[in-house]
């Protein structure tokens, strides 16, 4: 008896340690409600007919008639529109204002990541891997293509800070490959950003100022989050509830952890990295511009290899 009594106290010891050195997560960096929207302005939203939006569209502030347009909207109410899908148009509502306090956080915390790796002001041709990039202003930020190779992490996070504006040319591309459904991709943007026509762009966009989609371009998983300024929309497709290839990442809002200290200041760090899971290849949604895109898949990598943090 005294020899079970003893060994029932070492595994729960055992057992014990195991529960506090286990891992655990963090919150994300997009609060609950941040994450809820896909398109958020602090001043107006106005759409040119018709847009497609997977999520909630919304203005913190109630704004009087004009806050938001295009939509069938109602200030200080939130109502559903033909053009929404997965959430509704908000204009005052207090889940408004309570995401845009978040996306204040959420600015604060990406930048404190540091400035990271220094780039040209043009990402075209590169092939970047998970982590913190500075790209300069420019006359545009993407001419082309760049991929983000998210080497079989799971958990893959890219975080590019762009100090002053976001600029893309017409019929740019982004490509994120070979990562899974916890992956992250945040474009922290220091004043406006503006995506050019039939751009396919994927990932968040952290706006201090203005945020404006010209006509026909897209992002198929990410959201056009503006702090301080509007969001102009012309016939654009965004969801932050991701499709094809890119479902169950949340709008590629992962890869990150924000832990609050006793002092109340955030720290952030990259999640732990864990393997892709080898599976068959999500057939995506056909989508103007986006057939080459889409068809790469996130999912379908014939390999995994861990990266080193």
């Amino acid at each position: 008896m005294k020899t079970l009594g003893r060994n029932s106290l070492v595994s729960a010891a055992l057992f014990g340690a195991l529960a506090v050195v286990a891992p655990v997560h963090g919150a994300p960096i997009l609060g609950a409600d941040l994450a809820s929207f896909t398109v958020l302005g602090a001043s107006t939203v106005t759409n040119v007919p018709t847009s497609t939006i997977v999520g909630n569209v919304g203005v913190w502030s109630s704004g009087g008639a004009n806050a938001i347009t295009g939509f069938d909207s109602s200030p200080g109410v939130a109502v559903s529109d033909p053009q929404v899908t997965g959430g509704l148009v908000h204009a005052g509502t207090a889940e408004a204002e309570s995401a845009q306090g978040q996306l204040t956080t959420a600015r604060l915390n990406l930048s404190s990541l540091g400035p990271g790796t220094l780039l040209a002001s043009d990402l075209t041709g590169l092939t970047l891997m998970p982590g913190i990039y500075t790209v300069p202003a420019g006359t545009t930020n993407l001419s082309g293509s760049v991929t983000l190779d998210g080497e079989g992490d799971a958990n893959a996070a890219w975080i590019f800070q762009m100090p002053s504006t976001f600029i893309t040319s017409p019929n740019s591309v982004v490509d994120v490959i070979n990562t899974g459904d916890g992956a992250g991709l945040f474009w922290n943007v220091g004043s406006s950003a503006t995506i050019d026509v039939n751009t396919a762009l994927l990932g968040n966009i952290l706006a201090s100022q203005s945020i404006t989609f010209n006509t026909s371009a897209t992002d198929f998983c990410g959201r056009a989050l503006a702090e301080n300024g509007a969001v102009t929309l012309d016939q654009n497709s965004l969801a932050g509830t991701c499709q094809g290839p890119y479902a169950g990442t949340e709008g590629l809002s992962g890869g990150l952890d924000v832990t609050t200290g006793d002092d109340g200041i955030d720290v952030v760090d990259f999640r732990p990295s864990e393997p892709v899971t080898p599976g068959t290849p999500v057939t995506p949604v056909p989508e103007p511009g986006m057939l080459g895109l889409l068809g790469l898949g996130l999912l379908g990598i014939a390999a995994v290899r861990r990266r080193p943090r």
